[in-house]
């Protein structure tokens, strides 16, 4: 039952956060990186605090929550979103959605070493045939290594995958006490601050336009709370295998869109990689 659980919560946040990406660089012809990664945290609190306060559950964090605030905070979030959202104006969407969600090389070891969870050997097939096909979907042979930025875009999306892996193995290791539901309102508040903060020294003269709006409402006031919600809980309740392989969807939906939506191409490597993940996340889940 609490995998199946699990699973539920994780197609949940592949639905919502498939098409964050492929939103966010439409968005970014109209806003500045980092303020419009402000604006979606922003408007998290304002969405997270008004379902706290209906379901009657606003409350400060208990003593033991802190860790957790912090790290969904300052890593899960502001991290992610800070890292992500700079290497989004150098990338493309696609490219962003994959990278940026391989938690999968950071996970598995962390989880090893930290949280000392034992992988069998068909999950270990699946981490194998799911790096095959984010290889593949990558298609590093195909990058222009040489272009402004694409080093610098590449590593910062690393980044962004390692931030929000160790926030996920904090969670594990020091669970809090209370729901996480109860944690969303503060964690985003810490990310807002943080992400303004960085906006206001990087991007002085920035900010958004009008047109970017909807797209941080969207991404704002549902995507990102619930989806965050949903990851967050699914962690807690899958192997960190099964989690991180699953979560490997999320790209493969932003690649899709990032095709119809924004133009970008559809080659073999995409198509294969995709399939290639698909398998992993069945061995995965049989594992």
């Amino acid at each position: 039952m609490t995998q199946a659980r699990g699973l539920k919560l994780l197609l949940l946040a592949v639905v919502l956060f498939g098409g964050v990406w492929p939103v966010t660089k439409h968005a970014l012809m109209h806003a500045t990186p980092l303020w419009f990664a402000t604006s979606r945290a922003g408007l998290a609190v304002i969405s997270a605090t008004l379902l706290a306060l209906l379901l009657r559950r606003l409350r400060w964090p208990a003593r033991q929550d802190m860790l957790s605030v912090l790290a969904l905070g300052s890593l899960q979030l502001a991290g992610f979103f800070l890292l992500a959202h700079l290497a989004l104006a150098l990338v493309p969407a696609g490219r962003t959605a994959v990278l940026s969600n391989v938690t999968l090389m950071w996970l598995v070891p962390l989880s090893m070493l930290v949280l000392k969870e034992r992988i069998s050997p068909m999950r270990w097939g699946a981490v194998a045939l799911a790096m095959l096909g984010v290889a593949i979907m990558l298609g590093p042979w195909a990058i222009d290594w040489q272009a402004p930025g694409a080093v610098s875009g590449h590593a910062l999306l690393l980044g962004a995958s390692l931030s929000w892996s160790v926030a996920i193995v904090l969670v594990r290791r020091f669970p809090p006490v209370s729901p996480m539901i109860d944690l969303l309102p503060w964690s985003f508040s810490l990310a807002t601050l943080i992400l303004g903060t960085a906006a206001l020294l990087r991007e002085p003269g920035g900010g958004i336009g009008m047109e970017a709006w909807p797209h941080a409402a969207f991404i704002g006031l549902l995507a990102a709370p619930i989806g965050t919600w949903a990851v967050i809980e699914s962690g807690r309740h899958l192997n960190a295998v099964l989690a991180s392989v699953g979560f490997l969807l999320v790209p493969v939906l932003g690649l899709g869109l990032a095709t119809t939506w924004l133009g970008e191409p559809l080659g073999w490597d995409l198509i294969l990689g995709g399939v290639l993940i698909m398998g992993s996340v069945v061995m995965a889940a049989r594992g």
